[in-house]
């Protein structure tokens, strides 16, 4: 069929074909990380992100183009999970946000979308690397521009963006040279060209689906406690509903509804607004909400029913979905942190950690995630650490639509993590923690030994699937097939004269006798320093070394 239209229903069509195809091939891109370790995640964050935004576009009655548009850029947005996955949620922002308008696509209606989407995402990015995503959407969106000029057809149209989506993901490698070494074109890129096949796909007739595949646990949940008592939901309204207005979103209103209740989250998107609190008087709140414009999808829950019956069903999961209730009075602090492994999580919970999020490799949490856990804490000021370069954007992603004085902590690692949470003073205010915070974790390093996934070579370092690899503050140093060789290597190059404490957690898999040969050898080589050996309990990686 020609299309020289879209309508909103096609367009709701071509993105979910668009998610599917890339939930398909997301191994195929998770193959393409460049780090050979086993948490390489590029295809599933960014699936995890687009299947969030194809839940949003299939709950909507509604399929103008707007609609449609705004749910993607919605469910992306809370469904963010793993840098790739938030700036794909950009993309789709940008999208949404030039199509506010229209009624109906054309092809020049389509490329405009796409330039803003690549324009959105580059401004969401501190520094922007070239040879990334960002390359190939900002590339294939001027092409489109281009193309859209003579072209009306959208199947012709869309062949011709994606063919020079391919054609700049294959050039990716000539743009970084850790691509070239590694002889891989770049993931996150691919993942965007699988999106492009799946809605061209959509153009050609053929439609795509999941089929059977089961829904899978979502594994990055923080780990709340149970609420054993009906009376201790203070409010037991749960209220969701969009606000569509012309009025620009303000922080007033968010003000105006903290006075009814608790649990507030406010996302707005120029003409879109999505509430969520927990109230005993949601007709009030939709009182004042309507002053800004129409509501839709209004829905109103109530938790001390829902209670019930999680209590009579002895479902011991499904109060972990939802926001967690406030029992006790403000406190002045809150920390949420993310750690993978029982023993890191009792670690983190001993040093007073409020909520550890069950994550960091292979699981990124969601913007979501993240946000529920600050939502959960009654605090007036929350740290988040995310512990791994890969979540802090998805963090700052849950800082910036939450209600609350949220700080952000950059921790790329779980030495560092925990260095932050020890260097917290109660008594200093939240603005002078954050430097100390700060301060303490550019001092630590942090060693890693895991194992290799594929053959390539990395940093001149010739691996093989297999090798135990060693990694110092993110860069792979050590490859090799001995254990205990490697993490003896990877801590002669951690410590020096002015090392003062060294400190390991060994993960799931290895027992106390087996790490004695590298106690006896940190022991008898180090003995300037304090030693600590834990059970971390993380998986993937059998040592997680800190160094002070």
């Amino acid at each position: 069929m020609k299309y020289t239209i879209i309508e909103g229903q096609h367009l709701k069509e071509m993105l979910l074909n668009g998610a599917y195809e890339l939930e398909k091939n997301k191994e195929m891109v998770n193959s393409l990380n460049v780090f050979p370790v086993p948490d390489g995640d590029t295809g599933t964050n960014m699936s995890a992100t687009m299947l969030s935004a194809a839940e949003e576009i299939k709950k909507i009655k509604d399929t103008s183009i707007q609609a449609v548009a705004d749910a993607a850029a919605m469910g992306s947005l809370m469904g963010a999970r793993g840098n790739s996955g938030v700036i794909l949620s950009q993309i789709l922002r940008g999208f949404s946000k030039q199509l506010k308008t229209k009624t109906s696509l054309t092809t020049k209606d389509f490329a405009m979308a796409l330039k803003e989407g690549a324009n959105t995402a580059y401004r969401a990015v501190m520094k922007p690397t070239e040879g990334t995503i960002l390359t190939v959407a900002r590339e294939s969106a001027d092409k489109a521009i281009e193309i859209a000029k003579s072209e009306v057809d959208f199947l012709n149209f869309m062949k011709k963006v994606y063919d020079h989506a391919i054609k700049t993901l294959n050039k990716t490698p000539e743009m970084l040279s850790v691509l070239k070494q590694a002889g891989v074109v770049d993931a996150g890129g691919k993942g965007l060209v699988v999106i492009y096949s799946g809605i061209l796909k959509w153009l050609q007739g053929e439609i795509i689906s999941l089929g059977n595949i089961e829904d899978k646990k979502d594994l990055a949940k923080p780990n709340f406690d149970k609420i054993e008592e009906i009376e201790d939901i203070k409010f037991g309204y749960c209220t969701e509903f969009f606000i569509k207005s012309s009025t620009p979103y303000f922080e007033g209103f968010k003000e105006k509804i903290s006075d009814y209740g608790d649990s507030i989250v406010v996302v707005g998107m120029e003409n879109l607004i999505k509430v969520h609190i927990h109230t005993n008087h949601p007709g009030i709140v939709l009182e004042e909400a309507v002053k800004l414009g129409e509501l839709s999808k209004i829905k109103i829950d109530n938790m001390k029913e829902q209670h019930r019956t999680i209590i009579e069903s002895e479902d011991d999961n499904v109060s972990n979905n939802d926001f967690s209730n406030q029992k006790e009075e403000e406190k002045e602090f809150g920390i949420i942190t993310v750690a993978a492994g029982d023993g890191l999580t009792s670690i983190f919970k001993d040093l007073g950690v409020d909520i550890v999020i069950e994550g960091g490799q292979t699981m990124n949490p969601s913007t979501q995630n993240i946000l529920e856990a600050i939502n959960s804490i009654n605090a007036k000021n929350i740290f988040v650490l995310p512990n791994n370069g890969n979540i802090v954007m998805a963090a700052q992603q849950a800082k910036d639509v939450s209600t609350k004085n949220v700080i952000v902590i950059p921790t790329k690692s779980i030495p560092q993590g925990i260095t932050a949470v020890i260097s917290f003073n109660p008594d200093l205010n939240a603005k002078d923690n954050e430097e100390e915070m700060l301060r303490a974790i550019s001092k630590v390093k942090t060693g890693q030994i895991t194992y290799a996934v594929r053959d390539t070579v990395f940093n001149d370092v010739d691996i093989k699937e297999g090798n135990i690899l060693g990694i110092l503050n993110g860069k792979l140093i050590k490859s090799g097939e001995d254990i205990n060789k490697i993490t003896k290597e990877v801590l002669d190059e951690m410590v020096d004269e002015n090392s003062e404490l060294i400190t390991i957690f060994f993960g799931n898999g290895l027992e106390e006798n087996d790490t004695e040969e590298i106690q006896n050898y940190i022991n008898e080589k180090f003995s300037h320093c304090d030693v600590s050996f834990n059970y971390g309990g993380q998986p993937l990686y059998y040592y997680i070394i800190s160094v002070e």
